[in-house]
């Protein structure tokens, strides 16, 4: 679980890292817009492991 979530939050911090350096640019937008997706998705897969998980659900 915690490499599940660790590998998440390195993309959402390499992306937002990203949209801040680069403000104001459109790839900067679309960077922070995946960064938002990135979060779903993370939260998407930690519920379906705790759904799935005999030791954590």
């Amino acid at each position: 679980m915690s490499r599940i979530r660790s590998d998440f939050e390195k993309d959402i911090r390499f992306l937002t890292v990203y949209a801040e350096r680069k403000a104001g640019t459109h790839p900067a937008k679309t960077s922070a817009k995946q960064a938002i997706t990135v979060k779903h998705n993370m939260a998407r897969a930690m519920s379906r492991h705790f759904a799935r998980c005999p030791e954590c659900g």
